[in-house]
Order: structure tokens, then sequence, then C-alpha cells
């Protein structure tokens, strides 16, 4: 998993008007829990948005006024209006503690079936996981070269060393559709005839 690391200060006082008067200087209200006691603290917003805005999902370094330690988001409220970032919840890590993450769905290769015309349908762009902090990967990664038209991948079917899949063994990850200009026959292997 990638790692970016994040520094903020500690807040003295919590509620409505401490976190109001925070966003108006540019920053973020966020917490930190999971391991014992909660850590009130605020960070710029400009470095938070950059973890935010982006399919990537960080292992994020926490420097809070000295105290470093490892974490995750695990939750953010945004304006429904403004689209900015109100408050964030941070998950800190322990590395004998499994945890859940939802990994973004990369696809690799060329499919056969999209080559000879078929549509592909990508249904997941995010697989939610759970495992140790060590184990999680920077995204789960499909090979697609072998689908041909109305071949699909299932959760069940991918390859995870030391990942729970949260979702059905059953649901459909990508899968290789029919459609107007696509050919059956192109599609087919010499050695099939």
């Amino acid at each position: 998993m990638k790692v970016a690391q994040l520094s903020g200060s500690l807040r003295t006082n919590v509620g409505k008007k401490d976190a109001k008067a925070l966003r108006a200087e540019g920053r973020i209200p966020c917490v930190l829990y999971g391991q014992g006691s909660q850590t009130h603290f605020s960070v710029k917003s400009v470095a938070m948005e950059k973890l935010i805005f982006t399919p990537e999902v960080y292992q994020i370094e926490l420097d809070i006024e000295g105290k470093k330690s490892k974490a995750i988001i695990q939750d953010l409220q945004q304006d429904p209006i403004k689209d900015t970032i109100r408050h964030v919840d941070f998950y800190e890590l322990n590395d004998a503690k499994p945890v859940k993450v939802g990994l973004p769905v990369r696809v690799t290769g060329n499919s056969r079936g999209v080559m000879a015309g078929g549509k592909l349908a990508q249904v997941f762009r995010r697989l939610t996981v759970v495992g140790l902090p060590k184990d999680l990967p920077d995204a789960i990664t499909i090979d697609i070269t072998n689908l041909r038209i109305g071949q699909s991948i299932r959760v069940g079917g991918i390859e995870a060393n030391g990942l729970q899949f949260l979702e059905p063994a059953n649901a459909v990850v990508v899968a290789v559709r029919m459609s107007r200009g696509a050919s059956k026959d192109a599609d087919k292997d010499d050695s099939e005839e």
C-alpha cells in the first residue's frame, strides 16, 4: 500500500464553533481513533485534498505535534453543495489487527473478446477487503487477456494472498459483453475449429 506523510496540530477545543473557525483558517478538523484514546487534531486542507481526491488508497503516517502513528482514512464528511471536506476520521493501524479497506480495481491486458468487438464492463471500481496492514496491496489487479465475449471474472476467482473479500463470491467484477459490431466467430481460437 502506498504511504503518505501528513502533519497536524492538536485541537484545544472540540465543538461546532471551533470546527467552523478551523475551516475558515483553511484547516480540516480530524480525529484519530482505534488504539485506545481518541486524538482530536487538524490538518491543512490543501494537504488533505491531495489524499482524498485521488483513486489511490494510502496508508498515512501522521505526525501530530511529535506523536507519530500509522493510520488509514476511515470516514470523511463533505459539504453537499461545495464538495469541500468538512471532517475526516482516521483509524490507527495495528500490525497484528486486521483492517477493513476499499481497494481500487485495476484491469490489465487486452481482452480477446474486446478485440473481437465486445464491450468491457467493469462493475466494481473498488472492492472491500479485510486483511493485516502488511498484506494490503496498492490495488486489486485483474488480468483480462483471456476473457472472451460472454465471459466474466467474479470476486471468488480473484487471487488475493492474506485478504478476505467482503463482496459475495459470485459478484461479477469485470465482464465482456456482446455489442452490435461484435463477431462471435472472430473471438474463437484457431484450435477450436
